[in-house]
């Protein structure tokens, strides 16, 4: 099953959840984006949550709150959560912010 609201496309492959997150995560996207995912993954309870940041243009702290939220979600669940393909852009909050020592980031290979 793949369904797209704003800033977010969900889709459910087996015990995963993955979630593609779309263009610019800035304080008013990550509030809505929040709220999608987090009642998709209270509905699925997955066994591993996955945001695939490879359509991310651009994000800040707000995108940053947004990850260490659904950390916290997926965990409720027991879930585990891991990024997927953030761009340099994005890798370089990710680095600052140190989230690779809490979170697994995963690069798929073209």
């Amino acid at each position: 099953m793949t369904y797209e609201k704003t800033g977010v496309s969900l889709t459910q492959r087996g015990a995963s959840l993955i979630c593609v997150l779309h263009g610019e995560i800035d304080h008013h996207a990550a509030r809505t984006i929040r709220s999608e995912i987090d009642a998709e993954v209270r509905r699925v309870r997955p066994a591993q949550l996955k945001l695939d940041l490879s359509q991310v243009s651009f994000m800040d702290s707000s995108g940053l709150g947004l990850i260490l939220g659904r950390y916290q979600s997926a965990a409720a669940v027991g879930a585990s959560l891991s990024l997927l393909d953030p761009n340099p852009g994005v890798t370089r909050v990710l680095s600052v912010a140190g989230i690779e020592r809490l979170i697994r980031i995963e690069r798929r290979k073209p």
